[in-house]
């Protein structure tokens, strides 16, 4: 994991300048893809899936080492080829991980948080899952298994792999040619994240579009189609953690009220949108079917609100660059308390940002006892190799009450609580 840490240290300002370049770009050519608070919400999201990554929290039910151990027909020798066939099997293996989360209910809600942008650019590329908990990506992984292929090697070539997706969440690059028939290009992921009909689910592979023309889900991107990009179901929050869990929380609410018991087990299995029809007619869900008519999920903020979220966006992401830059230094207890507080802080200024009535009496709530954490494990015991950080922290809590009491008359209202 500290490896992992320090990998981030460099991939993270790298993608963040690629995305200040392009939103440049955009604002010079007068097509701007990126919007304010999903801007916000799409990095954020990234820094939850780092979070969440860095501290390994996740149940392997299934190991790549366990199943090399007793499938592996023989080893191969160290060779581009090893390496070549690895990438390969990473990406074949990577496009059927990612064609059963497009298929079946309650795989969906691990890889809806990367749909839920109504916008598409580099930023929407970092809105990651949080609510993949449980290892089970090796069983996808048998061809490398069968051939031999190390896990070390898998091991240095899946952030590579991952990193390779990031390039082509872009409207501004165009059809590349003779590329389009070996690579997945900005063009092929558009149709990937639309809504339009002829759309829906088709370039699922990652790095080669070979597995969508072998497997029938290739959809070229057509002109007199414009992707409209989001979620059939939009998901109304710029909160990433709410977001990780709503399709979730809608499946368990269905299967509780749904009378039979068959369906109570059945909605979990069956295909993406699939839901009891008892509780379909007691309790309708909106369905977007007129794409071209689609109103985006925005607000009016002014200049103060979005000062409030910068200020906390910034914050945020100094803890992050301290905590990465000093994880093996870092108790387990001490990375546990710093991930919380970052966790507990994008969803309490997101949920500020989506209007919720709540969100202040939660950010009042998270800066105090955020406060009285620190008093109550003891400043000069708690992470007492890490005064910055302490006091970091401490400017952060004590300025997040007062930003709260400075844009009480100001911040929009939303009646409620997240809703489904």
């Amino acid at each position: 994991m500290e490896t992992y840490a320090q990998i981030l240290l460099i991939a993270i300002p790298s993608f963040l300048v690629l995305v200040l370049i392009e939103l440049a770009y955009g604002h010079l050519k007068g097509v701007q893809t990126y919007s304010f608070m999903d801007t916000l919400s799409s990095l954020s999201s990234g820094i939850t899936n780092i979070l969440k990554d860095s501290l390994g929290i996740i149940l392997i039910i299934v190991s790549y080492p366990f199943v090399l151990d007793r499938l592996a027909l023989y080893t191969m020798e160290e060779s581009w080829v090893l390496y070549l066939t690895a990438f390969l099997c990473i990406d074949f293996a990577a496009y059927w991980g990612h064609r059963l989360n497009h298929s079946i209910n309650v795989f969906w809600n691990q890889h809806i948080v990367h749909h839920s942008s109504e916008e598409f650019n580099l930023a929407c590329a970092l809105r990651q899952s949080i609510s993949g908990l449980i290892g089970y990506n090796a069983l996808f992984l048998i061809p490398a298994a069968l051939l031999g292929v190390p896990a070390k090697v898998i091991t240095v070539l899946a952030p590579l792999h991952l990193f390779g997706q990031f390039w082509y969440h872009t409207r501004h690059v165009g059809k590349l040619g003779w590329l389009e028939y070996i690579l997945v290009t900005p063009s092929q992921h558009r149709v990937h994240h639309a809504i339009n009909a002829p759309y829906i689910d088709k370039n699922l592979s990652a790095i080669f579009c070979i597995w969508d023309r072998v497997f029938g889900t290739f959809q070229e991107e057509l002109d007199d189609e414009p992707c409209v990009f989001g979620t059939l179901k939009p998901v109304q929050s710029w909160n990433p953690i709410w977001i990780n869990f709503q399709h979730l929380w809608g499946l368990s609410q269905d299967a509780w009220y749904t009378k039979k018991w068959k369906d109570k087990l059945k909605i979990w299995f069956m295909p993406t949108g699939w839901r009891p029809e008892d509780v379909q007619q007691r309790f309708p869900k909106k369905i977007i079917e007129q794409v071209d008519l689609q109103v985006k999920y925005a607000f009016d903020y002014s200049k103060g609100q979005k000062a409030f979220a910068v200020f906390h966006f910034i914050l945020i992401n100094v803890v992050l660059v301290y905590f990465l830059s000093q994880f093996g230094e870092f108790t387990t207890g001490e990375r546990s308390y710093l991930a919380t507080v970052l966790f507990l802080s994008i969803f309490g200024f997101t949920s500020v940002m989506d209007g919720f009535k709540w969100a202040s009496f939660f950010e009042y709530g998270r800066s105090s006892v955020g406060v009285m954490s620190l008093v109550f494990l003891g400043m000069n015991s708690f992470m007492a190799n890490h005064p910055t950080v302490q006091g970091i922290l401490l400017f952060y809590f004590l300025t997040s009450g007062l930003s709260i009491y400075l844009l009480k008359n100001s911040i929009p209202q939303r009646e409620g609580v997240i809703s489904i």
